[in-house]
């Protein structure tokens, strides 16, 4: 008869078959964790790439936004009547953003190709900025600096209502006087800037009768455009490009006489 003790006994293959179970646990369990590992490590290796990646991201942003193009395929919306038949006429450029602006450019030169005047009509859309300082680039359309300062020189009274003029800091008589008149319904922002004139009152008659020529051809799908230039055309007046000072307005001019 077999005793109790030789029948609890273990023997070397069951002890062998333990230890190998023992072993095959520990090695899958380290093949787990080094893959668990391995993946904690790849996730911060392509973190950091693409922190790295960051500000290039953003340098190139605004460079791949578009921006303002020329629109060939565009019919112009605005025109200046003439004073008389043997008056230039301006170029006339159109810009549009994808945002839905758009620029109506007309521009005039005078001897050997020097700009005399400019008008611009910008319908805004998406794209327009109201923290942007309104007369920001006016000074360069007018032949300066962009860093020039540049200062109000009064108010003209137009068929749009009140414009104000601007001219460099600090000069009494400029060359040209550039302004501008924004109006929020339709939004929409006039600007430019005259060099006729050899006196102050003459460069602001000349700015004003410029503004008063101005009509519209087209309002395409606006029809608040077309409206504010109907009931502008109601207080247009004639105009003398020659200089008046009773087209001035403001502290130091003399008042308009006479109805609109």
């Amino acid at each position: 008869m077999q005793s109790p003790e030789a029948s609890t006994a273990v023997s070397p293959t069951q002890i062998h078959l333990a230890l190998a179970a023992f072993a095959d646990e520990v090695v899958g369990t380290l093949a787990r964790l080094f893959a668990y590992v391995g993946a904690l490590v790849l996730f911060a290796i392509l973190g950091l790439a693409a922190l790295g990646q960051l500000p290039d991201l953003r340098d190139d942003e605004p460079a791949s936004r578009p921006g303002w193009a020329v629109a060939d395929r565009s019919h112009p919306a605005f025109a200046l009547s003439k004073l008389d038949s043997s008056e230039k006429t301006a170029s006339y450029l159109i810009l549009r953003h994808p945002e839905g602006g758009r620029r109506d450019v007309l521009r005039w030169n005078g001897e050997v190709d020097k700009p005399l005047a400019e008008l611009e009509i910008y319908r805004e859309g998406g794209e327009f900025d109201m923290a942007r300082p309104a007369t920001e680039g006016l000074a360069l359309r007018m032949g300066l600096t962009a860093a020039t300062p540049l200062e109000q020189a009064g108010l003209i009274d137009t068929k749009f209502g009140p414009v104000a003029l601007f001219r460099p800091a600090g000069t009494a008589q400029p060359a040209c006087l550039g302004y501008l008149k924004r109006n929020e319904e339709p939004a929409l922002q006039i600007s430019g800037f005259s060099c006729q004139g050899d006196t102050l009152p003459a460069q602001r008659a000349a700015v004003a009768c410029t503004l008063n020529r101005l009509t519209l051809l087209t309002s395409g799908n606006e029809p608040k455009l077309a409206e504010l230039f109907a009931h502008a055309e109601l207080k247009r007046r004639p105009c003398t490009p020659s200089g008046s000072s009773d087209w001035l307005l403001g502290a130091a001019n003399a008042q308009l006489r006479g109805a609109l």
